[in-house]
C-alpha cells in the first residue's frame, strides 16, 4: 500500500509539473509572439513618416493603421491554415512553426529600407512582413489556448489558460517598455534614423529563446487520445464550417463572444494609447508610461476572471465587461480628456470651429490613387490638431468655408497648393495651445481610467480561451475556435484604430470613433445572452463533433 500510495503521490506531483511546465512555456512563447506582433502596433504613428509618402499626416496614418489592420485581416486565414495542421499532424510542431515565421518576418522588418531610400517598395514588403506576422498568430494562438487547455485539469481550465491570456498584454507592455527604452536613452534624431530598428531585431534572440523552450514539450493529452483511438479528423476544415451544427457554433461564438471582446481589447489598450498621443497631445514617453502602469495594475486581473470563470461560468463576465465597456467608453474618454489635457478641453469648449464644403470623403483604405480634397485637407489639419468641429453645408463658389472663431479661411477652389499655415496661424490667435502640458496631467486620475478599461479587458479576455476550446469537440478544436477568435479579434478589432481614426476625421469629433466598438459590444452581448450557452462543466476528452444538440 505504501509503495501505491507514494507512487500515486509522485504521479500527481510529476503531473502538476508538468502542467506548470506547459503553462510557462507556451505562455512565454506566446509572449514573444505578441511583442513580435504589436511592435509595429506601437509604432504605426511613427511608421506613418517613415514608410509612406509626405504631404498629409492623416492620410499616411490612415495608411500606416491601414497596414497594422493588414496583418489583423490575415490572420483568420492564418486559424485556417495552422488550425488544419494542428487537428491533423498534432498542437505541439504546429506552433513551432508560427513562432518561426513570426520571429523571421518581425526581425526582417528592422532591416527594411524606408520610403525615403526605396519609394513605394517599402510599403509593398512593410505589408507583406505584416501578412507574415498575421498568418503566423493567426496560428498560434488557438494552438497555445488548446494546447493548454487540453493539458489542464478538470475545474481549472479558466485558471490555466488565463495565463495565455495575459500575454497579448504582456507582449504589449513589452513592446511598450523596449521602445520607450530606446527612445529614453538616445535623443528623436538618432532614434528616427536607426534607433527604431533595435526592437524589432531583438526579436532574433526572443526567437531562439522561445524555439528551445517549446522544442521541450510534449504533445497535448488530448490529441494523442483522439489520435491512437483513430478519432482524428481528416478533414477538419469541412467538419468544422460546413457540419451543422458546429458551424452555427462557429458563427455565434464570433458574434455572440469574441467580436466584442476585440473591440473591448483594442480600445482598451490600443485606441487608449493612440487617444493620448494623436488626439490629446501627449509626448510619447509619457503615454507609453501611463498605459504600461494601467497594465501593470490590470494584468493579474486576467487570472482573477479566469479563475473566477471556473466558479461561475464563463460567458456571464464576458457579456459583463462587454456591456460595461459600451455603456461608459464615451464618458470615460471625456474624462480622459478633462484630466490629460485641460487646455485642450477648455479650447474645444469655447472656439466653436465649422467646416463649410460639399466634397468632403470618407477614407480608409488610402491607395496610391486616393485623391484628397481641400475639404479633406482641411479636416486633417484640424483632427491632427485633436480638434472637434461641425461639417455643414458648403458655400456657392467656394471649394471650402472654415470658421475658427471669429477667423474665416477660403479655398476658392480645388485647384492649386494647400497649406495648414493659416489654420494654424488662427488657431494660435485663438489661443490654441497643443501638447497636452505634462504639469497639467492628472497623473492619479488617468491612470484610474486607464486601469478601469483595461480591467474591462481582463473581463472579457481572461475567460475566452477556456470559453472557445470547451465550445468545440477534440477533433476539430483547434481549427473551429481559432476562426472565430481571429475574425472577432483581428477583424473587429484589428480594424478598430482605423475605422475610428476615419470616423473621427468625416465626423468632426474626437470621440465620433468610440461609436464602433459600442454598436460591436452591444451586438454581442445581445447576441450571446440569447444564443449562447454556458461551457464551464464540459468534458475535454469525451466530446466527439456529434456532441452538440
Amino acid at each position: 500500500m505504501g509503495a501505491t500510495t507514494s507512487e500515486v503521490i509522485l504521479s500527481e506531483a510529476e503531473i502538476k509539473k508538468e502542467e506548470k511546465r506547459v503553462i510557462f512555456a507556451s505562455s512565454l512563447g506566446t509572449v514573444f509572439e505578441w511583442y513580435d506582433f504589436y511592435l509595429y502596433a506601437t509604432l504605426a504613428p511613427f511608421f506613418a513618416a517613415l514608410f509612406f509618402p509626405p504631404g498629409n499626416e492623416t492620410a499616411a496614418l490612415l495608411s500606416a493603421f491601414a497596414t497594422y489592420a493588414a496583418g489583423f485581416l490575415v490572420r483568420p486565414f492564418g486559424a485556417l491554415v495552422f488550425g488544419r495542421l494542428g487537428d491533423m499532424l498534432g498542437r505541439k510542431y504546429t506552433f513551432l512553426v508560427t513562432i518561426l515565421v513570426m520571429g523571421l518576418s518581425t526581425a526582417a522588418v528592422g532591416v527594411l529600407p524606408t520610403f525615403e531610400t526605396i519609394g513605394w517598395l517599402a510599403p509593398v514588403i512593410l505589408v507583406t512582413l505584416r501578412l507574415l506576422q498575421g498568418l503566423a498568430l493567426g496560428g498560434e494562438y488557438g494552438g497555445a489556448a488548446t494546447y493548454v487547455a487540453e493539458h489542464a485539469p478538470e475545474g481549472k481550465r479558466g485558471r490555466a489558460t488565463s495565463w495565455i491570456q495575459t500575454t497579448a498584454t504582456l507582449g504589449f507592455f513589452m513592446s511598450m517598455l523596449v521602445i520607450g527604452g530606446c527612445r529614453g536613452f538616445m535623443d528623436d534624431a538618432t532614434f528616427k534614423d536607426w534607433g527604431w530598428r533595435l526592437p524589432f531585431l531583438v526579436s532574433v534572440f526572443l526567437l531562439l529563446f522561445s524555439l528551445y523552450i517549446r522544442m521541450k514539450l510534449n504533445e497535448s493529452p488530448v490529441f494523442k487520445r483522439i489520435k491512437s483511438e483513430g478519432k482524428a479528423s481528416k478533414s477538419p476544415l469541412y467538419d468544422s464550417f460546413c457540419r451543422y451544427p458546429n458551424n452555427k457554433f462557429v458563427l455565434l461564438a464570433l458574434l455572440g463572444a469574441t467580436a466584442g471582446q476585440g473591440v473591448i481589447w483594442y480600445t482598451g489598450q490600443f485606441y487608449a494609447l493612440f487617444f493620448l498621443t494623436i488626439n490629446l497631445k501627449v509626448d510619447f514617453i509619457t503615454a507609453y508610461i501611463l498605459v504600461g502602469t494601467s497594465l501593470l495594475i490590470a494584468t493579474p486581473f486576467f487570472i482573477v476572471f479566469g479563475t473566477l470563470s471556473d466558479k461561475i461560468g464563463r460567458l456571464r463576465i464576458i457579456l459583463l465587461g462587454c456591456l460595461l465597456g459600451a455603456l461608459t467608453y464615451i464618458p470615460m474618454f471625456q474624462m480622459l480628456t478633462h484630466y490629460v489635457n485641460p487646455a485642450l478641453e477648455a479650447y474645444q469648449n469655447n472656439v466653436k470651429i465649422t467646416v463649410a464644403a460639399n466634397d468632403c470623403g470618407f477614407h480608409v483604405f488610402v491607395l496610391p490613387t486616393t485623391k484628397f480634397t481641400k475639404c479633406d485637407k482641411v479636416k486633417d489639419a484640424l483632427t491632427k490638431s485633436g480638434l472637434n468641429f461641425d461639417t455643414i453645408p458648403g458655400v456657392e463658389g467656394k471649394a471650402v468655408v472654415t470658421t475658427i472663431g471669429d477667423h474665416v479661411l477660403e479655398e476658392v477652389d480645388e485647384t492649386g497648393t494647400f497649406s495648414k499655415d493659416p489654420y494654424m496661424a488662427a488657431l494660435d490667435e485663438t489661443g490654441y495651445v497643443g501638447a497636452a502640458n505634462k504639469d497639467q496631467i492628472n497623473y492619479p486620475v488617468t491612470i484610474l481610467i486607464l486601469t478601469v478599461m483595461v480591467l474591462y479587458v481582463t473581463m472579457v479576455y481572461g475567460p475566452i480561451a477556456a470559453y472557445l476550446v470547451e465550445m468545440f469537440p477534440a477533433n476539430i478544436r483547434y481549427t473551429s475556435m481559432s476562426l472565430p477568435y481571429h475574425i472577432g479579434n483581428g477583424w473587429f478589432g484589428g480594424m478598430l484604430p482605423l475605422v475610428a481614426t476615419a470616423m473621427v476625421a468625416t465626423a468632426g469629433n474626437i470621440y465620433a470613433g468610440l461609436w464602433y466598438p459600442i454598436g460591436v459590444a452591444l451586438m454581442t452581448v445581445v447576441i450571446g445572452g440569447l444564443f449562447l450557452k454556458e461551457t464551464v462543466h464540459t468534458n475535454m476528452f469525451h466530446r466527439d463533433s456529434h456532441d452538440h444538440d
